[in-house]
């Protein structure tokens, strides 16, 4: 089951240091945007040492120590999308990408002691918009049937999101997927003369995208696919109809011609009269 955490990220950096040493600062951010973790230093000195470190094997990607010129660890994961502030320590990440989702930690060295601090950052993509059609696989000939307009919402490739049916702002049903990316579809039923607000939203914890349902350009009354059918069906017989007429003729030719052919064929075999 999908437990989304939200969280409004206007983080300071007393509010970063103001949290117990041993929890995670939780951050979210869109793919494509820059996010910066913030520290408690509010000036180094020259003999500290700022030592940053990225994912479960604590690999270095960023460091200050004593000459206050920032390095970075030469990672391809991170490839021109560090930047160190000198003089607090704080590192952004500039263009991040889902691969950059994770935990980072800092190690802060001092003359007056070490201390560490960590931060989750979870990296979303942005939202496809999702798409509301007709689901006729669902019609049958019954007369409730007849009623109702049956639709799916539905979705391409999402990952940590959740695809929900509203009527105006109560949610009628939803459906979540946590780490795969996968497709989600979600049906609906609704009657033809409903006037009720449907939307179908995709959302994940820091961003949305709804498409809003419109009953009288989606759904039409299933005499309209009758009529569509009939138009199929009187195709048909016009096409059967002509293969029968050009038969016909056919016949026809071959019957007159053979007629011609037996009426000469008697003509030349009769007796000439003196």
């Amino acid at each position: 089951m999908c437990m989304w955490r939200f969280i409004l990220f206007l983080i300071s950096a007393q509010d970063v240091f103001g949290a117990s040493s041993d929890a995670d600062n939780t951050i979210s951010v869109m793919e494509g945007d820059s996010v910066t973790l913030h520290i408690s230093v509010s000036a180094i000195e020259r003999d500290d040492q700022i030592l940053w470190r990225f994912g479960p094997e604590d690999s270095r990607i960023a460091e200050i120590y004593k000459q206050k010129i920032p390095t970075y660890d030469s990672n391809e994961i991170f490839k021109d999308r560090l930047e160190m502030n000198n003089q607090s320590g704080s590192l952004t990440i500039k263009n991040i990408r889902i691969k950059h989702s994770g935990l980072y930690r800092v190690t802060i060295i001092s003359n007056g002691g070490t201390s560490d601090k960590s931060f989750r950052v979870t990296v979303y993509a942005h939202l496809p918009i999702p798409n509301i059609t007709r689901d006729f696989s669902q019609y049958s000939s019954s007369s409730s049937s007849s009623q109702n307009c049956s639709l799916v919402c539905s979705v391409l490739n999402a990952s940590h999101v959740t695809l929900s049916w509203y009527a105006g702002i109560s949610v009628l049903s939803s459906i979540s997927v946590c780490d795969l990316s996968i497709s989600l579809s979600l049906p609906l039923e609704v009657q033809y003369q409903d006037k009720n607000t449907y939307s179908c939203m995709l959302n994940n914890p820091i961003s949305n995208m709804t498409t809003h349902l419109d009953i009288g350009e989606i759904c039409q009354p299933y005499a309209d696919s009758e009529q569509c059918c009939g138009s199929t069906e009187a195709v048909i017989r016009l096409v059967i109809s002509a293969v029968v007429g050009v038969a016909t003729v056919v016949i026809l030719v071959d019957h007159f011609r053979s007629s011609s052919v037996g009426h000469k064929l008697r003509a030349e075999m009769s007796p000439s009269v003196p």
